[in-house]
């Protein structure tokens, strides 16, 4: 069943903006969402080109491998690295590997220099983040921005780039919620959720994503999230609903396939028993509606 929703087409964008403003404050270079099986994936960081960029990456399935001082961590669902360019490291795919498949942003600037050299000290440069801590959330808002053609200047690149900073500084200096470790197969299928919402999965699907037994799966997602698997599925599907009736003049059907309802009555049905209300009337209402996102039960 995983086989059949991994058809997502993996790319990459770079941006190459005039000006120079970037470079005291923070901008974007590039951002990717990649899956690779070949050995040949191999970068040393002391023989790359680029010189003042931040790579940040985080797994979403699979496993990759990052050696830095000669010291080797394993790359596995949830786990990110922060590392300069040039410096002494080298990340790469490990024969014993099956796939890597990761989200990855590269920075520049002053300022976010700043924010690595405080993470580094602070916490080092592997470390694990939630698919649901604000960090990863925003790294995957920025990536869709760029799949959709939104990210047009070196302003909006700056002021993404910067809220990502932002994000990395709260997590540096332990402000907002406390990050949560979750075990790596609720991980998995949280971040196969967040990747497939917009296909017809269901539970069974979730359940192959973790590796784990449906029982045993099922009783450490309502553990870990307190949601049950398909309840942080509908979640994610009605969140992503709201953000679209709020932003676009889509039709409800619309909006309903690109959350992976084939049928928009249907749809309708499972908004107005979350919302209290129709989509139509919630995007009616969008201007007095104080929700941006619903919190299931």
């Amino acid at each position: 069943m995983l086989s059949e929703h991994s058809n997502k087409k993996y790319e990459s964008f770079g941006f190459r903006f005039n000006g120079s403003h970037q470079d005291e404050i923070v901008g974007i270079y590039a951002i990717g969402w990649e899956n690779v099986n070949s050995p040949n994936y191999n970068w040393d960081g002391m023989a790359r080109s680029e010189v003042g960029k931040y790579v940040f990456q985080y797994t979403l399935s699979g496993q990759g491998m990052i050696e830095i001082d000669g010291k080797r961590y394993p790359l596995t669902s949830g786990k990110a690295f922060l590392v300069e360019l040039p410096s002494p490291h080298r990340y790469f795919f490990p024969k014993e590997s099956e796939h890597w498949e990761f989200i990855h942003i590269t920075l520049y600037g002053k300022e976010i220099q700043r924010v690595f050299q405080l993470i580094h000290e602070e916490k080092g440069q592997v470390i694990t983040f939630p698919p649901e801590s604000e960090l990863i959330q925003l790294l995957l808002t920025i990536y869709q921005k760029a799949v959709e053609k939104n990210i047009t200047d070196a302003y909006q690149a700056s002021a993404l780039g910067y809220s990502f900073m932002m994000e990395l500084y709260r997590f540096a200096r332990h402000l907002g919620s406390p990050i949560q470790q979750w075990p790596e197969p609720i991980n998995k299928a949280a971040l196969f959720a967040q990747k497939h919402y917009d296909k017809p999965i269901g539970l069974d699907d979730l359940v192959e994503a973790s590796g784990l037994s449906k029982y045993h799966f099922t009783r450490l997602f309502h553990k870990t999230t307190s949601m049950t698997p398909l309840n942080y599925l509908t979640k994610i599907r009605l969140d992503k609903a709201m953000e679209w009736l709020l932003t676009s003049d889509q039709s409800i059907q619309e909006i309903a396939r690109k959350v992976g309802y084939s049928n928009g009555n249907y749809f309708s049905k499972v908004f107005h028993k979350r919302m209290g209300m129709s989509p139509g009337q919630f995007r009616k209402s969008k201007h007095t509606v104080p929700v941006d996102h619903i919190v299931v039960d």
